[in-house]
């Protein structure tokens, strides 16, 4: 066999092979192109898709970042109000030390739920007579706070300035103020149900007598070391103006204590079980306590009440306030 023939032989099958082979090498490199093609162009929309979450999350970010912002202005605003208001109402309850002044040994022990209190304290004197006044008005915070400048500003209106000393008389007309000052809101088609609780006492230091009258409130007299309640009427001032209130007489003697309290204080959740304070336990502290100095009955009362509550939340304004009757003024 010719040389030339028997290359050609041996070359052209092997060229044949490597022809096909290459076609298949072309085919998988553009299918794997393919897919890489395929699998980039998918990253790239899940990439595209992560940054306009990601941008949205961001802008929602910046969205809720200025409202919180906003807020936070806005409650620093109200704070600092509330603050203020509340500067204002102490400015209208005598302080600690015209209540010695005019008590002699005594404690107030005052205690609001919030910034500004709907239960207030009063006291005056007119021809050797001490009036003490203990209130709580509908609601706390704000609404309660307003309710209390009204009420101070009637009994000084009743009491100083029409010399009323009778106190289920000063009660009386009390109850027909509140009514007055929301007449406006009856015309206008809205029904204003607020009122108080109150109580109020009167010492006659001349012939060392005690008159009280109260609106739920009762009054705490300790003596020889027993407890004695006068109990309030089941009336509520600002709501039952055509009911007389009862005026309860007392004579004195040197060593009477004497309490008045708002029901914050009883009202309070804590303890085992998470139970109120109650009536006979707050009783019961009184008379374990009533021998020791006001100072540190308030600080006592003040400890226990924070002991009971505990991580509860306060429920109510808390008010208690303690003195010995002071004669020979």
């Amino acid at each position: 066999m010719p040389v030339n023939i028997f290359i050609l032989n041996i070359i052209i099958p092997k060229v044949v092979i490597i022809g096909d082979t290459i076609y298949h090498y072309i085919f998988y490199f553009l299918w794997f192109g393919l897919l890489i093609f395929f699998f980039i162009r998918y990253q790239s929309r899940s990439l595209i898709e992560a940054r306009k979450l990601l941008k949205e999350k961001d802008l929602a970010f910046n969205e809720i970042e200025r409202q919180r912002e906003e807020l936070e202005y806005k409650n620093k605003n109200i704070t600092d109000s509330l603050v203020y208001a509340s500067y204002i109402q102490q400015a209208l309850l005598p302080s600690e030390a015209y209540f010695r002044a005019v008590l002699g040994e005594s404690f107030v022990f005052y205690n609001p739920k919030e910034i500004v209190s709907g239960d207030f304290y009063w006291i005056s004197e007119n021809n050797n007579k001490v009036f003490v006044v203990a209130a709580d008005c509908t609601g706390h915070g704000v609404p309660g706070a307003f309710m209390s400048m009204i009420g101070v500003e009637l009994l000084n209106k009743i009491i100083i300035d029409q010399k009323v000393e009778k106190p289920s008389e000063i009660l009386t007309l009390l109850s027909k103020g509140i009514e007055r000052t929301f007449k406006g809101a009856e015309l206008t088609g809205k029904t204003m149900r607020d009122g108080m609780d109150i109580g109020l006492c009167v010492i006659d230091h001349n012939n060392k007598m005690l008159e009280y009258a109260g609106a739920f409130f009762p009054l705490y007299i300790i003596r020889d070391n027993k407890l004695t309640e006068i109990k309030g009427d089941r009336l509520t001032v600002g709501l039952m103006t055509e009911h007389l209130f009862t005026n309860n007489n007392l004579e004195l003697e040197d060593n009477d204590i004497i309490y008045m309290f708002s029901d914050g204080y009883t009202d309070q959740f804590g303890g085992p079980g998470n139970k109120k304070f109650m009536y006979r336990r707050f009783r019961h502290l009184l008379l374990s306590i009533h021998s020791f100095p006001m100072e540190d009955q308030m600080m006592i009362l003040k400890d226990s009440i924070a002991s009971w509550q505990l991580d509860n939340e306060q429920v109510d304004d808390q008010m208690v306030i303690g003195f010995r009757p002071c004669y020979g003024k």
